[in-house]
């Protein structure tokens, strides 16, 4: 398996009595297999059902990035099966297909998606306006979490677009709020790759300057390791001072 082979996965909950209840609910072009959900332009996602367990349902609710509807968490909560649907990543493309075919069970009765690679949760309603929106915004908000820790702040979850994670301090991340929203959205939103050593600028000038560092918290073959590694933010003012 190449390095950096990025796999999806994506656990879509429903309480459906029989698989021909999902089956008769899926949007005109889409069709199952014995193990695969075929898409209407015959892309294949593998299709997995998983039983369901006692605990997900809490899971899934404390992970919603924007809280779940009442129905949406109604139906979790009496879930009777997971899909899971697992297929290739590694940039914007794959993940919209991706997006389009946990759409699609959504559409069957499917309460929402709980994301393996970034541990981000989100209800059917808010996941369909995500895919039918499409940009590189609506993208990153599904797929990437951000983790407040004492000493950092960091991303969970850019490797399924293919970009490494971000690493931010603590004390710039508390001084703007919104620092590493942007730089999320201005990697995931770039044509060109962003490296060791890149600038980033705003108004005011340099703000940051990307160091690259690997990926170490998680192990090859999890789907949250990134094998694209991780570009620290150090601040150019604190870089200049020190100098």
């Amino acid at each position: 398996m190449p390095e950096t082979e990025v796999r999806i996965a994506l656990r879509i909950p429903g309480d459906w009595s029989h698989p021909r209840e999902l089956i008769e609910r899926l949007p005109l072009g889409f069709r199952i297999t014995a193990d695969t959900l075929v898409l209407p332009d015959g892309t294949e996602v593998e299709f997995i059902p998983m039983q369901a367990d006692d605990r997900f349902p809490d899971i899934f609710e404390s992970s919603c990035r924007r809280p779940a509807t009442r129905q949406e968490l109604e139906i979790v909560g009496r879930y009777t099966v997971n899909i899971l649907l697992a297929g290739p990543g590694g940039s914007p493309a794959s993940v919209a297909t991706m997006m389009q075919a946990a759409a699609a069970i959504i559409s069957a009765g499917g309460a929402g998606v709980f994301i393996d690679n970034s541990g981000l949760a989100h209800g059917g309603e808010l996941w369909t306006q995500m895919t039918d929106d499409g940009s590189s915004d609506a993208l990153s908000f599904a797929f990437v979490s951000i983790i407040c820790g004492e000493q950092q702040v960091y991303t969970m979850g850019m490797h399924v677009l293919g970009f490494p994670d971000l690493i931010m301090r603590r004390s710039d991340a508390d001084a703007n709020e919104d620092a590493i929203i942007e730089v999320i959205r201005y990697v995931a939103g770039n044509d060109k790759p962003i490296g060791d050593g890149h600038l980033l600028a705003d108004e005011n000038g340099p703000r940051f300057q990307t160091v690259a560092v690997p990926c170490s918290d998680f192990e090859p073959g999890s789907p949250m390791h990134n094998p694209f590694g991780s570009l620290k933010l150090v601040n150019i003012k604190e870089m200049e001072l020190g100098n």
